[in-house]
């Protein structure tokens, strides 16, 4: 390995343990509800765009259907709890699990698919999932699910009084989707992605199974999107098709990821914690106006920001180099 390489990947796991230490500590001075909402979205988004950037962005493969799997993995889990008493915990493994498996079921013919094909089927068949739960009575159809409220409780995953036990899984899971992709970064499924979103004719010639490579980023994707679909339905108590299946879940997926730095280890995380607390305090500010001031406020900031750093925030931070990509 590279000594630039392994060093700057040591650099990273170092800068990571010290923000995850601070941001576990945060909630001991920040005790206002409505921050303390606002940092676990921010934390819940930056696992979910990180997640989203394993297929999308060291694979190549852009979709603006994850929507889809973030809705499996909050049905997947309220149905099992409401309908057979099966644990959240359970429901979450379960929820990955199915969202992973149709994810590769779907990549088998959508793999075939480049470009802007590709992403129209992302948004076509994520879709058809809202349309089909929109209709199934067994599920609520639109009327959705609430989750019967039965006290505080972590076997649960129930919280009335206090929003921390939501902040330190929100936390968890954004740890969780920036290891694995740190890991998976230096890995032979790292290296194969890379070359596939760069050349897939080229890395197909050097022996890449560009196919296997393409449905085992998607498996990874899909699965911990999913569970960051669980964790949102135990968080809010209610789901319908809209509220955990709507196109407004897919944008806000990949829009961090892509403000930050789209490919990137940090993208992700840097454009999540500009983004989400833009979007909620302009909801909060201007929202209430009822003229759509709080989307035209930050849809507007995003637009500027990406005809100036096209590359995305992180290449501010990044020193000219030889070789070697944007981290």
């Amino acid at each position: 390995m590279d000594k630039d390489f392994a060093a700057r990947r040591r650099r990273d796991l170092i800068i990571a343990a010290v923000l995850a230490v601070i941001a576990a500590l945060t909630p001991l001075f920040v005790k206002d509800v409505v921050v303390q909402n606002i940092l676990i979205l921010t934390l819940m988004y930056a696992g979910l765009s990180q997640s989203w950037n394993i297929l999308s962005g060291y694979c190549g493969q852009i979709s603006l259907g994850h929507a889809l799997y973030f809705g499996l993995g909050a049905y997947t889990t309220e149905l099992l709890f409401t309908k057979f008493g099966v644990l959240p915990w359970f429901g979450m493994l379960a929820g990955g699990a199915v969202s992973a498996l149709i994810a590769m079921g779907l990549g088998y013919p959508f793999f075939r698919l480049r470009g802007h094909y590709f992403v129209i089927a992302t948004i076509v068949i994520a879709e058809i999932g809202l349309l089909l739960f929109h209709n199934w009575e067994w599920a609520g159809a639109a009327m959705g699910i609430t989750i019967p409220i039965r006290g505080d409780s972590w076997l649960k995953f129930q919280f009335l009084r206090t929003k921390l036990p939501y902040f330190y899984f929100a936390l968890a899971l954004c740890c969780l989707a920036w290891f694995v992709t740190w890991w998976l970064e230096d890995s032979k499924w790292g290296f194969w992605w890379r070359a596939v979103k760069d050349n897939p004719e080229a890395a197909e010639s050097l022996g890449v199974v560009v196919f296997n490579s393409k449905m085992g980023a998607a498996a990874v994707s899909a699965f911990l999107v999913a569970v960051g679909g669980s964790f949102y339905a135990q968080f809010v108590s209610y789901i319908d098709p809209e509220s955990v299946m709507g196109f407004q879940f897919s944008l806000l997926m990949a829009l961090p990821a892509v403000l930050g730095g789209i490919g990137t280890l940090w993208g992700p995380v840097l454009g999540a914690a500009i983004l989400i607390p833009l979007t909620e305090l302009t909801r909060f500010k201007f929202g209430g106006s009822g003229r759509g001031v709080d989307l035209i406020v930050y849809g507007t900031l995003i637009v500027l920001i990406s005809l100036a750093l096209p590359r995305g925030l992180l290449s501010l931070f990044s020193r000219p180099k030889k070789t070697g990509a944007t981290r």
